[in-house]
């Protein structure tokens, strides 16, 4: 925490749904508020709301020089950095056959690679104070495979599984990691955020044919409220002890639990010969 009192948060992908909410929620919070957007401009209506308490900087996500850029004007503007929120991303259905090269590469240097390089760039002011709180926006999809969702929830896991690794690495300086990953939102995310696999494979009608029927029949009636989780960030940091992995909503943690219930009995159940592989 800063000289004010207040916490300084990066946030990316504030343009829309749930990074404008966040941005805002935190704004009310009394806190600060460095938010990128896409936009050209880099307008953002949050600035007029909140005045020198939010700034924007224009990013795309995908440009790793400008996200070093965005990361060292930011802790110029502010002094630095306390909290950041990785958000930035969209959403790819459709089975993995039917998603070409070109439909999942620029998922992936969106949803991790640019994630990556944002966190990366923050890393550093927050290992030499000794504080700091790193927040990736991963999903269910990033802890729980569906179908549906091959590459999009590919592009989650590995964005968990680098969140559980920088854990580790700063732990000992103080800085906290922590993956979220919500269910169903209202946001725009099923909406035209939402990119579908140009291919579609009558054989997968039951599977991911379902899933993109369902995505688009439950766009807007979603139940999570991304206000109400902006709200319960500003309480997650302000935990002495925050979790590695949170879920937010009522089907995100229905399904992480089948799956804990699941590995865990699968792991008794073939522990003979999980240990048979040892030398003896």
């Amino acid at each position: 925490m800063n000289k004010t009192g207040a916490r300084v948060w990066l946030i990316t992908g504030c343009d829309k749904g749930m990074g404008y909410a966040i941005a805002e929620a935190v704004l009310k919070n009394g806190d600060r508020v460095a938010a990128t957007v896409l936009q050209p401009d880099g307008a953002q209506a949050l600035v007029d709301l909140y005045g020198n308490s939010c700034r924007t900087y224009q990013l795309d996500i995908r440009d790793k020089s400008r996200s070093r850029e965005v990361v060292a004007l930011a802790e110029k503007d502010f002094g630095q950095i306390d909290v950041l929120v990785s958000n930035a991303g969209y959403g790819l259905v459709g089975a993995a056959e039917e998603t070409d090269e070109d439909e999942y590469r620029p998922l992936f240097e969106v949803n991790f690679f640019g994630a990556v390089e944002v966190a990366n760039a923050v890393i550093r002011g927050m290992r030499e104070r000794r504080s700091g709180h790193i927040i990736c926006i991963t999903s269910l999809v990033g802890f729980v495979g569906l179908p549906g969702f091959a590459f999009y929830s590919a592009s989650k896991f590995a964005l968990e599984g680098y969140c559980e690794a920088i854990a580790a690495e700063l732990r000992p300086f103080g800085v906290r990691v922590t993956a979220v990953e919500p269910g169903g939102f209202r946001t725009d995310f099923a909406g035209s955020s939402l990119v579908k696999a140009k291919r579609v494979i009558d054989d997968y009608a039951e599977s991911s044919g379902q899933v993109r029927q369902y995505m688009q029949a439950r766009n807007g009636t979603q139940p999570g409220n991304p206000v109400l989780l902006g709200v319960a960030l500003c309480n997650l940091v302000n935990l002495p002890n925050p979790p590695l992995r949170i879920s937010f909503g009522a089907d995100a943690l229905e399904k992480v639990k089948e799956k804990l219930n699941r590995t865990s009995q699968d792991c008794e159940k073939y522990e003979a010969l999980t240990l048979s592989t040892f030398f003896n």
